[in-house]
């Protein structure tokens, strides 16, 4: 057991590193595949195990090689030395767990009327209430008991050790939350917010304590709770846990104990004024690889996302705060004009969001995910920030089969856990704000789609894929502008506009004629930008992916989310709401005669230009479905706007919403039913020869028939219509089994070398942080720090020779200060601050250092130490 914990802490480091050098490389130790189009592998096989360990043994044995979700720490510590030794661990800060409050009514008295015409009094309707979990809650000793010290605390959406992550989370340090946290600090400030609550005139003489505890008109003031029954290692005795740290304060909590589905049902996909709940200890995934966080600041804690407690849905109760929208959608649509006023008012965001506290942040795992080690060339590729990914199927170099049906194949066999045994939660729908929502399908659509750009697994720079984007000649000249409206202070409302002019050759799209038209006349943006297609792209069912596909993919997304009129069947508002403030964004396209296009667009992504040259020029064949790594030919998202409009042939009612009941059934591209009316939309459209509006005038019938049968028979093959563009395709889905079979694409455009080379590079590593013992303001104060490298995605670690070190004192006014680290030899440095600028310090006060690290410009690996100056 220690041996391995000593491994494990060593292993872990790879958690903690995410800065790269252009370059480096990394060897593979063995054999190594041929080289051919798409990938390595010939096929890959998922499958599902509802027993972890079970699971685990299966990747021993060799009966599967890799398990792509994690595995608990408890069951790798009992683990014997022979069986360590056949397998790979990769540790990676992923996965975290948040409490997630349903606030109804969220306003004073604190009161909401059930259907069944019952009073609740809901004591996390009170901020106040919310707010004191942060004390309530004693992280670490979540993190060392259940954790088994694979974690850390947790205070915001913003992973620690991530790039600019610290910007974020030392709002913890400035609000006074600690990793132990504050028992009756919390127990008072609930207190005091109930007694508040109970003198409001609505509430006297029916909320009044009694033996201790809250009563309301005669009854226990009740938390409803849902617990995760399939975690009953994790989060099902952390939910207890906090229960009782709750009931100290005397509120009554009533458990719900609830696997994945019926938990997710209840919390996201319904009303939150059923009452059914108000709070959820949540698990979530880090998603990805963030240089700035916006994304996850605005998914966790800003309405217009839809994560909120309602999720956006117009027949939902919502939880609103304009503030936390509006500084949301600043951040999300590129804004700001400049670095620092993005990252001030963004911290503004995460700090409204701490207050709020519909979510508070509890901890962060160091999620643990295994590979068969004889069963692979070379060490797998994964996300720095979120573990076993698309990438990691992607670039398997997995040895072939030496018997049975596969024999000289290259067969990669997935495990992912599942306690329901399915590994399909959510509906594949491609176009609704909802479908392919669940980790699950992620898993698959990460792999087998392929998008304009991507996120670099390692290092997290955006690189590109279906679309170039000629950056060196962008431009940008951003600018506000007043729409002559007013802000609730009385200042003139701003929007970002530019200098740029849009030209007259410049078009949009008009839902209302169905036709391209003229960009308005006499505007200017902030950012221009030319993309073209990446040459040799072709859809799964073989036709060649083209403008066709961007031109109808650009349409379309105006036309869901733009209503013309109440009669308007081609709109959504639920979609909407999400994507419309993005597209209006964009002033005018130009279709350029070498076919790029030309994109004149509002948005300026002040922290990293050349990230919004990227998002501007880049050409997109995604149509919908906002926030999902999904994408299909422009005629399945024909037909499926179609069957929702106008009927299908077995006369079932199709939506786009996920709650379905009285608006329908949701679309869905692998359901047999829904494949079913696909494919009789789909040979509709050949007997009429259709063209649909965005493209008429730019392709022919013939062109469009041939696109319709190259669906239809894909479908007739393959059983589903996730028709897509990446190097993997679906070869079969079996919902009965749960299992899901891909297989090469041999017409993808990249070989199978080429991601693999582009991500192996050179790593650093902050190992250690040391502040001075007793520093005082009449010595300097020397900060220790030791850094090591590797070359991802090995594990080998030297002493860091070249590279970037430096120390940022966080300053009380908000800034910070830099000072540069001395390298000593060995990967050893000291960071100084002179006793002069220490003088100026508040003594008594608990100052953070945050150590920053890199070899070149990319985003820095980053740790922090507190020090209090004594004197």
């Amino acid at each position: 057991m220690k041996n391995f914990v000593k491994f494990l802490a060593c292993m872990l480091a790879v958690a903690l590193v995410f800065t790269a050098c252009g370059g480096g490389a990394g060897t593979a130790a063995g054999g190594k595949s041929p080289v051919k189009n798409g990938t390595y592998v010939d096929k890959v096989i998922y499958s599902v195990s509802t027993d972890q360990t079970v699971a685990l043994k299966d990747v021993i044995e060799g009966k599967a090689d890799l398990m792509f979700t994690s595995v608990p720490s408890v069951l790798l510590s009992g683990l014997s030395d022979e069986d360590r030794d056949k397998i790979d661990v990769y540790p990676v800060p992923t996965g975290y767990w948040s409490l997630l409050f349903n606030p109804i009514p969220n306003k004073a008295p604190y009161v909401w009327k059930t259907e069944a015409g019952e009073e609740m009094f809901n004591p996390v309707a009170i901020k106040e209430v919310r707010y004191a979990f942060n004390w309530l809650i004693n992280r670490k000793k979540l993190v060392d008991e259940l954790l088994l010290g694979e974690g850390s605390p947790m205070y915001t959406p913003c992973t620690v050790g991530l790039p600019g992550a610290y910007r974020y989370n030392i709002l913890a340090s400035k609000f006074g939350i600690t990793e132990t946290g504050d028992e009756q600090k919390a127990i008072s400030m609930i207190e005091d917010a109930m007694q508040k609550a109970s003198q409001l005139a609505e509430n006297k003489g029916k909320l009044v304590k009694e033996n201790g505890k809250w009563m309301y008109k005669g009854k226990p003031v009740t938390i409803k709770s849902i617990m995760r029954v399939d975690d009953p290692t994790g989060r099902l005795p952390a939910a207890r846990y906090i229960h009782a740290q709750i009931e100290k304060a005397g509120l009554t909590v009533e458990g719900f104990e609830r696997d994945r589905k019926t938990a997710g049902s209840l919390v996201y996909g319904g009303n939150p004024a059923n009452y059914d709940w108000t709070m959820y200890l949540e698990g979530w995934g880090s998603g990805g690889f963030y240089v700035t966080w916006e994304t996850p600041l605005c998914q966790m804690y800003s309405p217009f996302y839809g994560y909120m407690p309602g999720g956006g849905e117009a027949e939902f109760w919502n939880y609103s705060n304009e503030k936390l929208d509006v500084l949301g959608k600043k951040a999300a649509y590129g804004q700001y004009l400049t670095a620092e006023e993005f990252f001030s008012e963004t911290t503004d965001m995460c700090a409204l969001g701490m207050e709020e506290a519909i979510r508070v942040y509890v901890v962060s795992q160091n999620d643990l995910y295994v590979a068969n080690k004889g069963r692979f060339n070379s060490r797998l590729f994964y996300g720095t920030s979120d573990g076993f990914n698309g990438w990691t199927v992607r670039c398997a170099d997995v040895k072939p089969d030496a018997d049975g049906p596969y024999k000289g194949k290259r067969v990669l066999r997935v495990l992912q856990f599942s306690a329901q045994g399915s590994l399909f939660m959510s509906e594949w729908d491609p176009i609704g704000g909802q479908g392919f929502s669940d980790t699950y399908s992620s898993a698959f659509t990460n792999t087998v789609t392929d998008r304009a750009s991507f996120d670099n697994p390692a290092i997290g720079r955006s690189e590109f894929a279906m679309s170039t984007v000629d950056v060196a000649n962008a431009k940008f000249s951003p600018k506000f502008v007043a729409t002559g409206n007013k802000t609730e202070e009385g200042d003139d409302e701003l929007v970002m506009g530019g200098d740029i002019p849009v030209p007259a050759e410049a078009v949009m799209y008009d839902t209302a004629s169905k036709k391209w038209v003229p960009a308005e006349a006499g505007q200017s943006v902030a950012t221009v930008a030319t993309g073209k297609l990446v040459d040799g792209y072709y859809w799964h069912h073989g036709e060649p992916v083209d403008l066709n596909d961007v031109r109808y993919a650009f349409a379309f997304a105006y036309e869901w989310a733009i209503k013309d009129g109440e009669g308007d069947l081609y709109y959504d508002a639920p979609l909407s709401s999400v994507t419309l403030p993005s597209l209006k964004t964009t002033k005018g396209i130009v279709f350029n005669k070498d076919g790029s296009i030309t994109t004149y667009s509002n948005y300026f992504h002040a922290p990293i230009p050349r990230d919004t040259a990227i998002s501007v020029g880049g050409l997109s064949v995604k149509a919908a479905n906002p926030g999902r790594r999904t994408n299909v030919p422009w005629e399945i998202y024909e037909a499926l706007a179609e069957i929702v409009v106008h009927g299908s042939k077995s006369g079932t009612v199709y939506n786009f919403a996920k709650d379905g009941g009285e608006r329908g059934v949701e679309a869905n591209v692998k359901n047999p039913d829904c494949l079913a009316d696909l494919k009789a939309k789909l040979e509709e459209f050949v007997a009429s020869k259709h063209i649909p509006d965005p493209l008429k005038g730019f392709i022919n019938a013939d062109y469009a028939v041939k696109r319709y049968k190259a669906s239809i028979a894909f479908i007739e093959k393959y059983g589903n219509a996730y028709i897509t563009t990446g190097p993997l395709m679906f070869e079969k889905i079996d919902p009965i089994t749960s299992s899901v079979v891909l297989a090469n694409f041999d017409k993808y455009p990249y070989k199978s070398d080429y991601f693999p080379n582009m991500f192996r590079t050179d790593l650093t590593e902050i190992q250690y942080v040391k502040a001075p013992v007793a520093p005082s303001a009449d010595k300097d104060a020397v900060f220790e720090v030791t850094v090591s490298k590797y070359s991802y995605p090995e594990v080998e670690r030297v002493p860091l020779d070249k590279g970037k070190v430096e120390g940022r004192l966080q300053l009380p006014s908000g800034g910070e200060k830099a000072y540069t680290a001395k390298s000593i030899g060995d990967g050893k440095f000291t960071i100084t601050v002179p006793a002069s600028d220490l003088a100026g310090l508040e003594k008594g006060v608990e100052y953070i250092m945050v150590v920053l690290t890199s070899i070149s410009d990319e985003p820095p690996s980053a740790n922090s130490v507190s020090f209090t100056i004594l004197k």
